[in-house]
């Protein structure tokens, strides 16, 4: 084998070897191509993602606009029930100060 018939086939193998590289990239490319039907699929699951996070924003807003109420009405309560337990503090004693009065006014 002379110096040209190398050359000749060293190129035609190199040729063949772009080749059958070019048909397995053409191959693996057709099978994993993304179809249109694909894409429409991932913009639908992307709407749907998209409208559960607004609802989840909404849901968290409600819940903490609903604990701020609740513990407003919550507070409010305390207080009245600490208002309530002071008077009744007062009315028992004041009803300790008239018994004892009364019962000094019928012994004397």
């Amino acid at each position: 084998m002379n110096r040209t018939e190398f050359i000749i086939a060293t190129a035609v193998i190199l040729f063949a070897a772009f080749a059958l590289g070019w048909f397995a990239s053409w191959l693996v490319n057709r099978f994993t191509r993304v179809t249109r039907a694909d894409i429409g699929e991932l913009d639908r699951m992307a709407q749907a993602l998209h409208e559960a996070e607004e609802t989840r924003d909404q849901a968290i807003s409600y819940a903490e606009e609903r604990e701020a109420e609740l513990t407003g009405q919550l507070k409010q309560s305390e207080a009245e029930l600490r208002a309530a337990m002071e008077a009744l503090r007062e009315s028992r004693h004041e009803a300790e100060e008239l018994r004892g009065w009364i019962e000094r006014h019928n012994v004397g």
